[in-house]
Order: structure tokens, then sequence, then C-alpha cells
């Protein structure tokens, strides 16, 4: 077995979408002064990687606490794409046979750009491409600060979400993947949450 970490590390100076909280962390006990050494952070439900909850987009949607801790435990299935800045992931896209998955992987190359402003201008996945993702029963993960363009009308949000499926974005190292494997993709037990950041990890066999 093989474990793949799929996060990027919360830190100062991070990136953030735009609008966001950036990043605060600031030594609130230290070895010199207490004795030991205590960190605190400020961070946005939706700070680096992070699984995003119905509740996000829709006032009716339900919250990151109320689905069961197997919810965030997948067997996934890495989906190509080959697109570029601001370009639209269609049903095209997705595989034609509908395997035994609970969630799609969708890997576009753009965790490459991460820290430059070009991160921002990312391909997304069109609404008709959500709507099947929901149809299928699956949740989806993105390599991307979105699942809709910046500035966009939250389009794939609201096809996925309606039909209580889960987003994680801003999930990075997917080139050394398979097609198929297990992903774990705990949140934070942060309570009645709209989303909130994980440790994502994909495991081979």
């Amino acid at each position: 077995m093989t474990l793949y970490d799929l996060s990027h590390t919360i830190e100062p100076g991070m990136p953030t979408y735009p609008g966001d909280p950036v990043i605060e962390m600031y030594p609130n006990a230290t070895h010199a002064e207490e004795g030991f050494r205590l960190t605190a952070f400020g961070l946005s439900t939706h700070t680096g990687t992070h699984v995003d909850a119905p509740v996000h987009v829709e006032p009716d949607g339900k919250p990151l606490s109320a689905f069961p801790i197997d919810r965030f435990h997948y067997d996934a299935r890495l989906v190509h794409c080959d697109v570029g800045s601001e370009e639209v992931i269609t049903p095209d896209h997705l595989p034609e046979d509908e395997d035994d998955v609970d969630l799609y992987v969708f890997e576009t190359g753009w965790s490459d750009h991460w820290g430059d402003i070009v991160y921002f201008e990312h391909p997304y996945l069109g609404p008709e491409c959500a709507k099947v993702c929901a149809e299928r029963e699956v949740d989806v993960a993105v390599d991307c600060p979105s699942v809709d363009p910046v500035g966009g009308d939250l389009l794939a949000h609201h096809e996925l979400f309606r039909e209580e499926r889960l987003v994680i974005e801003n999930v990075v190292n997917l080139t050394d993947l398979p097609d198929r494997f297990t992903v774990h993709a705990y949140p934070l037990p942060l309570d009645d949450a709209d989303g909130a950041p994980a440790r994502v990890v994909a495991e081979v066999n």
C-alpha cells in the first residue's frame, strides 16, 4: 500500500480564494516565556485543501456535521481533463461507464499554478457536468480552487449540493495516481460548518 498526500500545507502567505480571509499565525505561548509552545491560527472554513458542504451555497443545505464519518472515505476514480485556463469541463470528460465509485477526482494539472495569480484563472465544471455527477451520486474533487469560475454564479455548486453531494477543492499531487484508488478526506470536526480544511490522502494498493 502506498499513501499520497493530496493536501496543501496551511501556512501564512498561502493562496486564499479572492475575498476570503488570509491565514494568520502567531505564537500564543513560547518556550522562552511559558515553557511550552502554543500557536494560534486564524483561517476560514475554506482554507487550502477543504471540503464544501451543501449549506455553503444552499440556505437549507446540510452542514458537514450532518454527514457520517464514513461519507469521507471514498472509492475514487481519476478523471483526466485536458483543459486550459477558464475552460469548461463537460460531460464528455466523464467516464462513459458508471463504475461503482463514489468520488470523481478531476485532474486538470492546475495545481501546478499554486502560488501564482493564474491559479484563479482555472478550468471549472460546467453545470451539465456537475448535474451528471449528481445523478451518478458521486462527490467531486478538483485540483483547483473551485468547481465554479471565480466571480461566477456557482452553478456547479448548486447542481451538486441540491443532491447533497460534497465538493473537495484544492487537491494536489495527482500525477502519479492510477485510475482507481481509495481517498480519505476527513474534514476538521467543526460544528454546523459550511466547509472545513481536510487532510486528503489517496491510498493505492
